[in-house]
Order: structure tokens, then C-alpha cells, then sequence
């Protein structure tokens, strides 16, 4: 799954996008790649997952090969000033950040294009293998994959223009970027999933998403007659509320495509064990498919 250099994990709040984003990039480190893991909506989801709910805005190292960081919007503008609009390093940058700071919580596409940058960015450096971004949830991430669009279009032309530009082709080039959507086999986040496909796709914001069915469970085999010779109590209260699930988890994950299924994790769980169990299913999914292919 997602074998990009730019990878943007985004789903509905509550789909559990933190815990596989932190698998994700766990499991791409454990094979030696040198990953750098970016919480973009400062939710500290990611952070826990990754066992350093305090992560800082300079990448650090989390587990070997595993950096991670925190977006910070004013740290993510001062970057934005002296690399990419090329304000050299040992000028004052305090008034004029303060400007476009304003500017940024009012023109359209400002604040948007300086937070999808930073990750961009991250993989044009070419320090690591793979970018893996926490990216915010989905009606939010869809602004930010169109503030590229909307810079160049207003800016008719300079550095602006010409990095907006740049954002763009990366964003769009599926050797480079891919996106992935969590959702889970229930009403509110397939719906959500689906319309946000539409989005993506009308518009054209991103190279085609993977969609991530998570927190399946596994099917029990138990039918209606067998329910029917439980005894009353318990274990028969038990075994129908299961049936009832996976019949409800059957109609949702039926009713959009998805490739990846991840488990239910059952037990009390800190984040930093659901993103280790979660990572463990996606390092069975990818062995699978490197026997099918030999």
C-alpha cells in the first residue's frame, strides 16, 4: 500500500486515519527506509500513536529510521518566506511574516498552500524515502489540495506563481503522491468516503485515492438457525449482537471499492499498541504481495 514518496492519509474524524498513518510509516521504516511522519492538523493523534505525543515543528527521530514532526503554522511560514520565496536567510522576516499572516487568515488559498507546502517540500529536499502525512479530515484536506490551483490562478506571475505551480505537478504526479482514505464499514464514514471520491475525482486534486476499510471484523460463520439453538443469556446475547455487526459491516463495506482491510483490535489498547498491531497488518498485506508477484 502506498509506495510513494508523498503520502497524505486523510479520512472522516474518528475513522482511526492517526493510528494508520503512524502504521503506516512504522512498517515502511521497519524495512529499512528512512521516513519522516508529519502531523498536519496538530492533533496530536499521530504523535501518540508513535509513542511522542510532544512532537516539536524540527523532525525527531521517534524510533530508528522514523522521524516525525508537528505542523506549526508560524514556524511553516517563516520556512515559506526564506525557502521558497527565496528571502535570504539573514533577513528579518518579523514584519513581513506578520503581514502575510494576515494575509493568510484572509485571501483565499494563503493559509492552505503554506500547510500543504510543508510536506512538499519535505519530499523535494530528498532527505527521506518516504513522507508520510497525518493529513487533516477529509472536507479540510480537499481545500488544501485545491490552494495550489487557486494561488496560481490568482498570482499572475513570480515566485509565487511559480512554486503554486510546482505544488501542483507534484500533488498530481502519481510516481510521486499518492493519497489514502480510512474509513470504517459503517454509514456516516462510507457515505463521507464516497462523496469525497466524487470530489477528487471531478476535480481532478489528486492521483486516484486508496481507500482503507479499517477496523473489520473477522466473520464468525454463525447463521440464523445456529443463533436460534443458543441458550438464552449471555453467549447468545453475545453471538447475536455479532451477527447483527457483520451483517451491518457487510451492506457498508459492499457499497464503496476499497483494497486495503485492516483489523479490529479488540482489548485495551494504548495508541502506540493499535499502531504497532496495525503496522503488523500491513507488513502480512505487503509480504502477500511480494510472494504473489514472485
Amino acid at each position: 500500500m502506498a509506495s510513494t514518496e508523498l503520502i497524505f492519509i486523510s479520512g472522516k474524524g474518528g475513522t482511526g486515519k492517526s493510528a494508520v498513518a503512524a502504521a503506516l510509516a512504522i512498517s515502511r521504516a521497519r524495512s529499512g527506509q528512512r521516513i519522516l511522519a508529519i502531523d498536519m492538523g496538530q492533533s496530536l493523534g499521530l504523535g501518540a500513536h508513535l509513542r511522542s505525543p510532544e512532537l516539536p515543528y524540527r523532525p525527531v527521530e521517534v524510533r530508528p529510521g522514523l522521524h516525525a514532526i508537528s505542523m506549526d503554522r508560524a514556524h511553516a511560514l517563516d520556512e515559506y518566506l526564506k525557502l521558497q520565496l527565496r528571502v535570504p536567510q539573514g533577513a528579518p522576516t518579523r514584519q513581513l511574516a506578520g503581514a502575510l499572516a494576515v494575509l493568510a487568515d484572509t485571501a483565499p488559498g494563503v493559509r492552505e498552500i503554506i500547510s500543504i507546502g510543508k510536506p512538499v517540500y519535505e519530499q523535494w529536499r530528498g532527505e527521506w524515502d518516504a513522507v508520510v502525512v497525518d493529513a487533516p479530515s477529509l472536507g479540510q484536506f480537499q481545500s488544501y489540495l485545491r490552494a495550489p490551483t487557486t494561488i496560481s490562478t490568482i498570482v499572475p506571475s513570480g515566485n509565487v506563481k511559480a512554486q503554486s505551480e510546482r505544488l501542483e505537478a507534484t500533488l498530481l504526479d502519481p510516481g510521486i503522491t499518492s493519497v489514502v482514505i480510512v474509513a470504517n464499514p459503517a454509514e456516516l464514514p462510507v457515505r463521507e468516503t464516497a462523496e469525497s471520491l466524487d470530489v477528487f475525482s471531478d476535480e481532478t486534486l489528486c492521483p486516484p485515492p486508496t481507500v482503507v476499510m479499517n477496523r473489520m471484523l473477522d466473520e464468525s460463520g454463525l447463521s440464523a438457525s445456529d443463533l436460534a439453538q443458543l441458550p438464552a443469556g449471555s453467549v447468545s446475547d453475545a453471538a447475536t449482537m455479532q451477527v447483527a455487526l457483520e451483517g451491518e459491516q457487510r451492506t457498508w463495506s459492499d457499497a464503496i471499492e476499497w483494497s486495503v482491510r485492516l483489523p479490529y483490535l479488540r482489548g485495551v489498547l494504548t495508541p502506540g499498541e493499535v499502531a504497532e498491531q496495525l503496522a503488523d497488518a500491513l507488513g502480512d498485506r505487503m509480504d502477500e504481495r511480494a510472494g504473489g508477484a514472485a
